[in-house]
């Protein structure tokens, strides 16, 4: 008998999600295991399509930020076993493409073609609805509903004593913001960090720093509400760059010198020019942040070349899921890294709509699902 379950479905651009019955088959693939979704975070990516900045498919079931427990698992699965708790990850690898064994899983061959497409490595989708119509699920995942069906590399196992609710946020944002300060930038103690946005990226690029002993960590916004929670994961400077202009106020606070490292958090040209800008020489500008089709940004080559400075991005914090996620989980659970401010609200899958309506007005950090 099919897994059937209510989900939270895409139609089109700007219209609300609405909840849908839905139905997965109940036996794996090979090489595939059924999760029962515990929680799903709410996240800036999914709104990127639910406004239409990203283009996607529909009908299509949002949510990429999820950790539940394996329900059953196809054949030739050895890596994971009924019942282990997972934090699912969106950039399941093949393990054998170029990418994959050379240590940069999250560039994989197989999630380039098939899961940045919302599809299982087959080509195929995995939902369907009541009328038997296909439907996509987002980054392959499709976490606004409380199964999923996802590749074995896709379901990280943890430890079994960490809470469903902040685990999930390790499936995004926390591995976004942390990765890109400690895998993309490789900040070290002597480094001064800027962090543009104070979103759940830009507050774990923050815990980031704070991680790794950087001995200074000044944090931008518009927003003194956002600054305030900076200061909670670990900023030690604020700049609210709509009233102040954001790189005298850098230079003033790093003796006219710069920033080693500055993290865009955002995704908007201004901001990742702005990212570039107040580098010191021989810096790095990350891009975290995700900006919407079609966006460019303008920098100065020559200051590039005179200066040595970087401009680089970061997919997924350039992790390895199978270690970091598992890494992550042991931070939080030992303190080493805040995962339950970043919890402002748990709510009921029906509540999605007003969830996002909240992250559109700048409320909160994250919205959790908890099924």
């Amino acid at each position: 008998m099919p897994v059937e379950f209510d989900a939270a479905v895409f139609t089109t651009p700007e219209a609300p999600l609405t909840i849908e019955r839905v139905s997965l088959p109940d036996t794996p693939p090979p090489g595939e295991v059924l999760v029962r979704l515990k929680a799903s975070g709410v996240c800036h990516s999914d709104f990127h399509a639910l406004i239409g900045e990203w283009e996607v498919p529909a009908p299509m079931i949002l949510g990429h930020e999820g950790a539940g427990i394996v329900e059953s698992v196809g054949d030739g699965v050895t890596t994971l076993v009924e019942g282990d708790h997972v934090v699912l990850s969106w950039t399941p690898s093949c393990r054998r493409c170029r990418y994959c064994v050379g240590g940069r899983p999250v560039l994989c061959d197989m999630v380039s073609r098939h899961s940045a497409n919302h599809l299982a490595f087959d080509g195929r989708t995995r939902v369907t609805s009541a009328g038997e119509q296909d439907v996509y699920s987002f980054a392959g995942l499709g976490t606004f509903g409380q199964y999923t069906l996802v590749p074995e590399s896709a379901a990280i196992a943890i430890r079994d004593d960490a809470p469903f609710e902040q685990s999930a946020l390790i499936g995004c944002a926390v591995t976004t913001g942390v990765g890109a300060v400690v895998n993309t930038a490789k900040v070290r103690p002597s480094d001064t960090v800027l962090v543009l946005g104070c979103g759940g990226v830009g507050l774990n690029a923050i815990q980031g720093a704070r991680l790794v002993g950087a001995r200074q960590i000044i944090a931008a916004d518009i927003s003194d509400q956002k600054l305030d929670q900076a200061r909670v994961f670990g900023a030690t400077d604020l700049v609210n760059s709509g009233r102040e202009n954001l790189a005298d106020r850098v230079h003033q606070l790093t003796g006219g010198r710069g920033v080693e490292v500055a993290v865009e958090a955002i995704g908007l040209p201004r901001t990742i020019e702005s990212a570039y800008e107040v580098l010191a020489r021989g810096g790095t500008a990350v891009v975290a942040g995700q900006v919407a089709d079609g966006v460019r940004i303008s920098i100065d080559p020559f200051v590039m070349s005179d200066q040595e400075l970087s401009l680089i991005g970061s997919n997924y914090g350039s992790s390895k899921p199978d270690v970091d996620f598992p890494l992550l989980v042991d931070h939080y659970m030992h303190d080493r890294i805040d995962l339950d401010s970043l919890v402002t609200r748990v709510i009921d899958l029906t509540d999605i709509n007003e969830a996002f309506d909240d992250m559109k007005r700048g409320i909160g950090i994250r919205s959790v699902i908890k099924y």
